[in-house]
């Protein structure tokens, strides 16, 4: 695979390093050709001093044979812009943008361009460790907008039914581990002691499944 990286900052590097060391071809672009000290010694990709949503820059950092182009720099209109030319103008197959503002993150996903906000995820993720004690975020979609949730079921839900824990669209019971295997319930599977459960959650929802969970 041949990423083209743009944004050579703590983010941008350390992806070009790990994809490189996966044995992936790797170029990095960035306007600051001062960037490129965070690469490593040894790093053998292509450095591409320039503007990321410059045709001839991407040009340059092989954006024609581009499997992925990932937009990483500090501005959020540069990822943008710069990320619609790869997927519109290149046609590169994965393309992912860096969006700082949450707000833009939501429009800009809507034309077809994948983002990550990390500040949505961050706000999310700390929100969780405040007030989900009892239960871990295992894994978030999108920017946070769902979240599955793991936990051991309390003991004082045991013998009830997984029907009376779901909420169509909002709130449902993926999977429950017990006795070390796996399986996936049905609305008439009851839940038993010491019972590993994962419910998919509507962060929307978050404060009505920490109520049918925990304050039951």
């Amino acid at each position: 695979m041949h990423a083209v990286i743009m944004g050579c900052g703590r983010v941008g590097s350390r992806l070009a390093r790990r994809l490189e060391k996966q044995g992936h071809s790797v170029a990095v672009i960035d306007k600051d050709a001062r960037s490129f000290h965070l690469l490593d010694v040894g790093f053998q990709g292509k450095k591409v001093h320039g503007i990321g949503f410059d045709p001839n820059v991407l040009v340059e950092a092989g954006i024609e044979k581009a499997d992925a182009f990932i937009a990483v720099s500090s501005g959020d209109n540069s990822n943008f812009v710069s990320s619609k030319i790869a997927k519109d103008v290149f046609h590169v197959p994965k393309v992912v943008a860096r969006i700082y503002d949450p707000r833009r993150a939501m429009i800009y996903r809507r034309t077809g361009v994948p983002t990550v906000a990390p500040v949505a995820w961050g706000t999310n993720k700390i929100a969780d460790l405040l007030f989900l004690q009892q239960s871990d975020t295992r894994d978030t979609f999108g920017n946070g907008e769902v979240e599955l949730m793991e936990f051991e079921l309390p003991s004082n839900l045991a013998g009830r039914p997984v029907r009376d824990f779901e909420v169509p669209g909002e709130i449902h019971v993926g999977a429950i581990e017990r006795g070390g295997a796996a399986f996936m319930p049905v609305p008439a599977s009851t839940f038993e002691r010491n019972d590993l459960v994962s419910v998919m959650v509507l962060r929307a929802s978050m404060v009505k499944f920490k109520k049918m969970f925990f304050m039951s």
